[in-house]
């Protein structure tokens, strides 16, 4: 593709592809050109360098997280779709879990998800840092839930690039995990039942049911203090 021809648009879509399909580590200038037709220079015309690439693409995932219309839902619900949107958000981006271990991540569309989800908890009757306090406690629970997700996705691609058997030494790491937990009474009969799961793997609907739990007690805070919320609360 000329450089003439090449668009910011064009590079921050394809970088995401490549991101998705290789990591973090596998994001350099000279395969993203190879992707879009060009040569490596011509991206430097519109990107400084490889951080300011990952800060572009990383903003612009922003945009897929759902932004509920608080004039039409109440603030449980918005919070809900929030939070259940960046959690599939991060799921299908695993490499930005990692990214924010080593890059601080601003932009308009992260900007835009933290304002409408201050205005989710402010709906709901916190205010000021209270709000603050509320949004963050429930994205670091969503954080949190798919560390597990990007780091097996990770190492699963780490190991297929030294040549192993990824999902071969998942299973013997199991396997031998569960060994050692079968020394263990509660761990033992989580094992042992008809409809047991791997050890280390969570029981399914975890998520949901973390995530209603937290706004439950979200709204026994609000509750205690005797704070109205819904379309009073605005």
């Amino acid at each position: 593709m000329p450089r003439d021809t090449l668009t910011k648009e064009q590079i921050i879509q394809t970088a995401i592809e490549l991101l998705d399909d290789e990591g973090l580590d596998g994001l350099n200038m000279r395969s993203l050109g190879k992707r879009l037709g060009t040569v490596a220079t011509a991206v430097y015309w519109h990107v400084k360098n490889k951080d300011d690439l990952i800060l572009l693409v990383g903003d612009r995932l922003w945009d897929e997280v759902e932004l509920p219309d608080l004039d039409t839902v109440d603030w449980r619900t918005a919070a809900t779709a929030m939070a259940t949107s960046l959690h599939a958000m991060f799921s299908r981006h695993p490499w930005l879990v990692q990214a924010f271990g080593s890059h601080l991540f601003y932009g308009p569309g992260k900007a835009r998800h933290d304002d409408h989800n201050l205005a989710v908890y402010e709906t709901a009757g916190f205010a000021g840092t209270q709000a603050d306090r509320a949004a963050a406690t429930v994205f670091t629970f969503v954080l949190g839930n798919v560390l597990g997700v990007s780091a097996t996705v990770s190492l699963t691609r780490r190991l297929s690039r030294d040549g192993a058997d990824a999902e071969a030494l998942f299973q013997d790491t199991m396997a031998k995990a569960s060994e050692v937990a079968m020394q263990f009474p509660r761990l033992r009969a989580r094992l042992e039942t008809p409809a047991a799961v791997d050890y280390a793997i969570a029981p399914e609907q975890t998520f949901g049911f973390g995530l209603q739990t937290l706004l439950d007690g979200l709204e026994a805070e609000l509750a205690g203090r005797h704070v109205p919320t819904g379309p009073q609360a605005r």
